[in-house]
């Protein structure tokens, strides 16, 4: 049985056999993702308990981020902070990267070490990635799945000056703010109404402005995220959307890469709902534009299966 765990920390840096060893491990980098991996690891418990002759595996979401450059990985702060706390980024949607890419180099033909792409991962959560001869070399997100992009509850990136300010002046819990960026912020913040796109399409379509101000915000915010990844590359082979929104939300992809043109990108996008991995740009684009359908448990499945072969 493969498990998903967002987290894996510095700690575990592939995939890997569960035991309880693992287990203990597991229970140190909880606190890293507190809204993801302690439901994951009482879900792996229970899997323990009701299957204990089965061999348990845990794939981690940072491990296609575990190679990041230096200067990709550390943050500017003390260096007793990054050797006692472990704060650098680390990265997320790594299943969902992994799964991509191995479907984007099959659509073009290529292997994926061949291929220099951004990714974009626009679903509940939200972030982007560099790909580099089929290696991640930048990522959105950073130690937490917090940082970034607007995403559909979660504030993504705040100047922290503003969080302290919070804080030190107007008396705001640090649990309040937690809350707030992870539950109450981002697209239902912006809105008012709705984290979900298609919901906010329809709404700006008669005439809310609210709903207008939160796609003008996600989708600057994706472009954002897509130039800054791509200063990790030397060339850019593809543009791919993947997640639950990058793959069914045509509007989004379009407003995305119509304000691109800086990196050969154009709208002109066919607006389907992707059920398999197509290229969507017009025939001959500079820079082609890709939808892979979300694949995370199927990567599971197949990272699940590569290291229980080699037992």
């Amino acid at each position: 049985m493969g498990h998903r765990i967002v987290h894996g920390g510095s700690e575990l840096r592939s995939h890997t056999l569960l035991d309880d060893a693992v287990r203990v491990r597991l229970n140190r980098v909880a606190d890293l993702a507190p809204f993801h991996v302690p439901q994951a690891l009482t879900v792996l418990d229970a899997a323990r308990d009701l299957l204990p002759g089965v061999p348990h595996v845990a794939c981690f979401d940072t491990v296609f981020h575990a190679g990041l450059p230096v200067a990709a990985r550390e943050y500017a702060v003390p260096s007793s902070w990054r050797d006692k706390y472990g704060l650098r980024r680390y990265g997320f949607h790594g299943l969902s990267y992994a799964w991509a890419l191995a479907r984007t180099a099959e659509l073009l033909g290529r292997r994926p070490e061949q291929l220099h792409l951004v990714i974009v991962h626009l679903g509940g959560g939200c972030s982007a990635c560099a790909v580099r001869d089929g290696r991640s070399v930048d990522t959105t997100m950073g130690f937490t799945p917090l940082e970034g992009l607007v995403m559909s509850r979660r504030s993504g990136s705040v100047d922290p000056g503003a969080l302290t300010w919070l804080i030190t002046r107007k008396n705001v819990s640090a649990n309040e703010i937690e809350d707030a960026l992870n539950h109450r912020s981002g697209l239902l913040a912006l809105s008012g109404t709705s984290d979900d796109t298609r919901d906010l399409v329809r709404s700006r379509a008669a005439g809310d402005e609210r709903a207008a101000l939160a796609l003008d915000v996600f989708t600057h915010q994706c472009r954002r995220g897509i130039a800054g990844m791509a200063a990790s590359l030397s060339r850019l082979d593809a543009l791919v959307f993947t997640g639950e929104i990058g793959e069914d939300q045509p509007e989004v992809r379009e407003e995305v890469c119509a304000g691109l043109s800086v990196f050969g990108l154009t709208g002109g996008l066919r607006p389907l709902v992707a059920e398999r991995p197509e290229i969507i740009s017009e025939p001959g684009a500079r820079v082609p534009v890709v939808v892979v359908p979300t694949g995370e448990a199927q990567q599971i499945n197949i990272e699940t299966r590569a290291l229980l072969a080699h037992r």
